[in-house]
C-alpha cells in the first residue's frame, strides 16, 4: 500500500518548509532512516528521514517550492504499484514565479506551475485532449522512447499506468538520452538567483525561509522592544594569559583547545546566575524569570544566523561548555542540528570579534530580556596609576528589553562580567 510523506514539523514555530534538494528520485528504493529530502525551516536546513520503506513513486513538491506542515510531499509505494491519484488531496503551499519570468514571450499557460516539466511530461492524445499518465509511467516511457500518444489506459480514469508502457514497450527504440524526472528536479527554483546577463548587472535574489523569518523578527524585535544599549571595556590580559595556561595543559590532557568566547560564555552564565533579573521574558501581564540558563550562540551560516542553543548551561563545566559550543556550531554549518536544539534559550551571545569588529549593539532575540555582544581584543595604551602602559581591552555591549530590565540592573550584570573576565580563576570554581 501507498503511504503519504508529509512535511514534518521541525521546530516548535515551523508553519511550513521548502523543499531544497531532494536526495531521491522518483523510482528510487527507500529505506528506513534514509534521508530523502532537505527542508528549509524558520530556523535552520535540516535533512527529512523516511520511517518507511518502498519506492518514491511520485514527488508532489517540487526543489524550491514551499508546503505547510502536514501536506503530501511524496508518495512512498510499491515497485510498479499506481499511485497516480494519491496525495491529490493535499497542495503545496503556492511560490510566486520571480517578476523576471513575465518578460517571456511565450508564458506558461495559467494552469501549470513554474516547476512542471515540460510538454512531453505531458502529452496530448490524437484528438487534442491531455493524457492521463503516472509519473513511474511517464519514467518508464521516457527511457523505452514509448510513444505515450499512442497508447491507452488501463487505469482508473483512462490513466496510463506501467504495465501499459511495459506492453508497448517491448523492443521499442533506444532509451532517451535523461529522463524527466532529473529534468524537473534541475529545473530553476523559484528562489534561485536570477543571474546577471551581464558584468555589472543588477541581481535578484529571492528570500530564503530562513532570511524571510530573520526579517520578520528582528523588524518586530526592533519595532515593539523598548532597546537600550549599555557598553563597558575589561581588562583581558588575565583571560588571556589564563586561557594560554590552560590550552598548554589541556592539549596534554583532553585535546581541547579552549577559545576566548568559552570563557565569555561561561562568564555569561554565572553572571545570569548572580543576576538572575536578565534571564528572563516579557509575557504580557507578567515577568518569567527563568530557573535555567540557556545560551542562544549566535552562529554565521551560508544563508542567514541560527542560534542553537547550551541547555542547563549553569551545571556545566568549562570544557562541557566548550566542547558542545564547537559541536553545535559545526553542525550548524553542516545543517545536522536537531529542531530541539534550537529551544530552550534565554539569554543570547553574539561575538564579532574574530571579523575585527571592536564594539556593536546587536537587536535583542525574542522573547529574551538580552543580548550580549563581543567585539575583538584590541592592544591599545592604558593608564595604570600614575602611568601609560600597552593593554589588552575587551568592549562587551548588553542590549536590553527595558520592559524586564532597566538601566541598573543592565549595569549591574555588565559590572559582574568585568569581575569575571578581569578574575577569570573565579569561573572556574
Amino acid at each position: 500500500m501507498a503511504s503519504e510523506l508529509e512535511m514534518p514539523k521541525l521546530s516548535d514555530t515551523m508553519t511550513e518548509g521548502t523543499i531544497l534538494r531532494w536526495l531521491k528520485k522518483e523510482g528510487d528504493a527507500v529505506e528506513i532512516g534514509d534521508e530523502i529530502a532537505e527542508i528549509e525551516t524558520d530556523k535552520a536546513t535540516m535533512a527529512m528521514e523516511v520511517f518507511d520503506e518502498g519506492i518514491l513513486s511520485k514527488i508532489m513538491v517540487q526543489e524550491g517550492e514551499k508546503a505547510a506542515v502536514g501536506a503530501v510531499i511524496g508518495i512512498l509505494g510499491d515497485e510498479g504499484e499506481d499511485v497516480s491519484d494519491s496525495g491529490s488531496s493535499s497542495k503545496p503551499a503556492e511560490t510566486p514565479a520571480p517578476a523576471e519570468e513575465k518578460k517571456e514571450a511565450s508564458p506558461a499557460p495559467a494552469a501549470s506551475s513554474p516547476t512542471q516539466a515540460p510538454a512531453p511530461a505531458a502529452p496530448a492524445s490524437s484528438d487534442g485532449s491531455r493524457l492521463r499518465v503516472s509519473p513511474l509511467a511517464r519514467k518508464i516511457a521516457e527511457e523505452k522512447g514509448v510513444d505515450l500518444t499512442t497508447l491507452t489506459g488501463s487505469g482508473p480514469s483512462g490513466r496510463i499506468v506501467k504495465k501499459d508502457v511495459e506492453a508497448a514497450g517491448s523492443g521499442s527504440a533506444k532509451p532517451a538520452a535523461s529522463s524527466s524526472a532529473p529534468a524537473a528536479a534541475a529545473a530553476p527554483a523559484a528562489k534561485a538567483i536570477v543571474p546577471a546577463a551581464a558584468s555589472g548587472e543588477d541581481q535578484r535574489i529571492e528570500l530564503s525561509t530562513m532570511r524571510k523569518i530573520i526579517a520578520d523578527r528582528l523588524l518586530t524585535s526592533k519595532v515593539t522592544i523598548p532597546h537600550f544599549y549599555l557598553h563597558v571595556e575589561v581588562d583581558a590580559a588575565p583571560l588571556m594569559s589564563l586561557r594560554k595556561q590552560i590550552n598548554e595543559q589541556a592539549e596534554k590532557t583532553t585535546g581541547n583547545k579552549y577559545t576566548i568566547n568559552d570563557f565569555i560564555v561561561k562568564a555569561l552564565i554565572n553572571a545570569s546566575v548572580a543576576v538572575p533579573q536578565v534571564n528572563a521574558s516579557f509575557a504580557g501581564d507578567h515577568i518569567v524569570q527563568y530557573a535555567s540558563v540557556g545560551v542562544s550562540v549566535a552562529v554565521a551560516v551560508d544563508d542567514g544566523l541560527v542560534t542553537p542553543v547550551v541547555k542547563n548551561a549553569e551545571t556545566k563545566s568549562l570544557l562541557q561548555i566548550s566542547r558542545e559550543i564547537k559541536d553545535i556550531a559545526a553542525r550548524s554549518r553542516d545543517k545536522k542540528l536537531r529542531p530541539d536544539e534550537f529551544d530552550g534559550g534565554t539569554v543570547t551571545i553574539s561575538n564579532l570579534g574574530s571579523y575585527g569588529i571592536d564594539s556593536f549593539d546587536a537587536i535583542v532575540n525574542p522573547p529574551q530580556a538580552i543580548i550580549l555582544s563581543v567585539g575583538n581584543i584590541v592592544k591599545k595604551p592604558v593608564v595604570v596609576g600614575d602611568e601609560i602602559k600597552p593593554g589588552l581591552r575587551l568592549n562587551l555591549g548588553l542590549s536590553c528589553d527595558h520592559r524586564v530590565v532597566d538601566g541598573a540592573v543592565g549595569a549591574q550584570f555588565l559590572a559582574e562580567m568585568k569581575k569575571l573576565i578581569e578574575n577569570p580563576a573565579l569561573m572556574l570554581v
